[in-house]
């Protein structure tokens, strides 16, 4: 049995949003100018420099491209990650995900090698397919072909787990010929290095849930994933959904193990006042997302939110809260919450705090400092 032991935030990287909330600005018409959308990098930074004093595992951060409505405004999650480290003592900082089909997989595993070198191996890599065309159809790479995205991607996938585990390889697939067939100083070439590989391996790689063609691919090569703002009947399926396809691929694993759970939450002294102070960043968050798919609710039939006779609505907070995907209220009930999560997956030890789009920076950093001296000291003993 592992319990839970490691408390991480994620920051997809949104500013203080003007006017949130359900009835609030629509996000097409948010557009923010520069000395705004540069806000994100200084929050990310204040906010590092506090969880390290706290005693926090990792701030993991969303890449994303073009995103001028406020939303998502970091998009090199490796560089980010490297000088934090150098601000920072012991926090770890995880890419919640490199968007792989917008990278050239070797540039992404060489700049994923320096930051394991430079920061002492307090970069955790995180890998997804994308999901906004804007973007990754920018890069020049397919979206809207979901079987031609997942197709780059799992090659792309294949060559770095080559470049990080093999101290020279080649590659011949359909959208990569590594090395290129030229000459080099007079000579073909065989074979290529990563120079430098990372120096902490195996390296440790996460994933995002889509799919139970993804769970089989991550456990087939041992990624680990995050679930994220996900109600508990869909967390758990997916929860057993992975560790029965480790198990068909030779890895055997206790409920929970390998997997992270992220959660929305806000502490206050009652439920009522809770909901209430994190109603207007529960429902921008939605306006945001819910077009992209990210409703990941059931309904009491079990089916997910927007297939056929499920809700297809934006979610309420207390939705969420029913679904305890938003954990509100008292701290104790947090951690009563957290302790009955240990109960029902004792391999699980990541617990994953996720950031309210558009939370002002002073008031999440307060909920930061209440759940560390509220909640976390009820699982010190577990490290």
């Amino acid at each position: 049995m592992q319990l839970i032991k490691y408390f991480s935030v994620l920051y997809v990287g949104t500013i203080e949003l003007d006017n949130v909330g359900r009835d609030g600005t629509a996000p097409e018409q948010r557009n923010y100018a520069n000395d705004r959308l540069i806000e994100a990098l200084d929050t990310a930074t204040q906010t590092a420099k506090l969880m390290d004093r706290l005693g926090y595992y990792a701030l993991w951060t969303a890449e994303h491209h073009f995103q001028v409505e406020g939303y998502e405004c970091i998009p090199n999650l490796i560089l980010l990650g490297t000088h934090l480290a150098s601000q920072t003592e012991r926090l770890k900082f995880g890419c919640a995900f490199n968007v792989l089909p917008t990278w050239h997989p070797l540039r992404l595993a060489e700049d994923y090698a320096m930051a394991d070198i430079l920061t002492g191996g307090r970069i955790i890599l995180g890998v997804g397919r994308g999901y906004q065309t804007r973007e990754v159809e920018t890069f020049g790479s397919p979206m809207l072909d979901n079987d031609a995205n997942r197709e780059l991607f799992e090659e792309q996938m294949e060559i770095i787990f080559k470049a990080f585990n093999q101290t020279s390889f080649s590659h011949t697939g359909k959208h990569y010929k590594i090395p290129a067939d030229v000459p080099f100083r007079g000579n073909d070439i065989k074979g290529i290095t990563l120079v430098p590989r990372p120096i902490n391996l195996p390296v440790e790689i996460w994933q995002p849930i889509s799919s139970g063609r993804t769970i089989d691919f991550m456990a087939k090569r041992g990624i680990k994933s995050m679930v994220d703002l996900t109600g508990e009947k869909l967390v758990d399926s997916m929860f057993q959904q992975y560790r029965m396809a480790a198990e068909n691929h030779g890895r055997r694993l206790l409920p929970g193990e390998d997997m992270a759970l992220g959660v929305g939450f806000y502490i206050a002294d009652t439920q009522v006042e809770a909901i209430e102070r994190v109603r207007p960043y529960h429902d921008e968050r939605y306006k945001w997302f819910a077009p992209f798919g990210f409703v990941r609710y059931v309904d009491e039939q079990g089916r997910p939110w927007g297939t056929p006779g499920a809700p297809a609505r934006e979610p309420n907070i207390e939705d969420g809260v029913a679904q305890k995907a938003w954990i509100c209220g008292p701290s104790e009930g947090f951690v009563d919450f957290l302790k009955d999560t240990e109960s029902r997956y004792p391999g699980l030890e990541h617990i994953v705090l996720h950031w309210p789009e558009g939370m002002p920076r002073a008031e999440f950093m307060d909920q930061l400092e209440r759940f560390a001296n509220e909640v976390m000291p009820s699982f010190t003993s577990h490290e």
